[in-house]
């Protein structure tokens, strides 16, 4: 039987209510049909697209089989799912990530000082005024550029990202931060981006237990 490695985010529960099954055990569709973004078991095969359909911040690496549907890379349903491994509240690892997404995009606008050193520091005590900050020049270089396509593009991402980094609820920031970011190449350099870090972390966890 076919199996492929993907990615998929976690609430307190599965989204039908039920408990989230231990690490290795098969979790199986138990109705009649499945249907993509109807019924089913859904997961990524990467990360980045994951982010879009996160209910929490409980990261799973997963392997599905019995695969019905399958959007693109964006998302796919099956029967069976298993979670191989997991990363529990990992809002401080989606914060870096989504700080350093910012950073990477930062050269494409004027982003004030303070902004600059949220995103380099993480210093919480910092964050709103960063976020008010990048609120308000993101919005003057808007109207200023508004007929820029490309320009405003390129700041739609920066800015964005740079929001996300600063919202209270650090796994939606990841996410805004990591789908805002609009154009392939920058998506892929983010995927590719966060799943080291989740890669290493991992490890990091599996070491401390040995």
């Amino acid at each position: 039987m076919s199996e492929i490695a993907a990615w998929h985010f976690t609430g307190k529960t599965l989204r039908d209510g039920r408990p989230i099954p231990a690490d290795g055990e098969w979790l199986i569709h138990d109705g009649p049909e499945v249907v993509m973004c109807e019924t089913g078991l859904h997961a990524s095969r990467r990360i980045i697209d994951a982010l879009q359909y996160a209910p929490g911040p409980t990261v799973c690496r997963v392997t599905c089989r019995r695969i019905v549907d399958e959007n693109k890379n964006d998302k796919l349903v099956c029967w069976e799912r298993r979670i191989d491994w997991r990363i529990e509240n990992s809002d401080e690892l989606l914060r870096s990530f989504a700080r350093k997404a910012a950073l990477s995009v930062i050269h494409l606008w004027d982003a004030p000082a303070i902004v600059k050193q949220y995103l380099e520091t993480g210093d919480e005590s910092i964050r709103d005024a960063a976020w008010a900050a990048a609120r308000d020049a993101a919005w003057a270089a808007a109207r200023d550029a508004a007929r820029d396509a490309a320009w405003a593009a390129a700041w739609d991402a920066a800015w964005a990202a740079a929001w996300a980094a600063a919202r209270d609820a650090a796994w939606a920031a990841a996410r805004a931060a990591a789908w805002a970011a609009a154009w392939a190449a920058k998506l892929s350099e983010f995927n590719i981006l966060l799943e080291q870090m989740l890669m290493d972390e991992h490890e990091r966890l599996r070491s401390l237990s040995a």
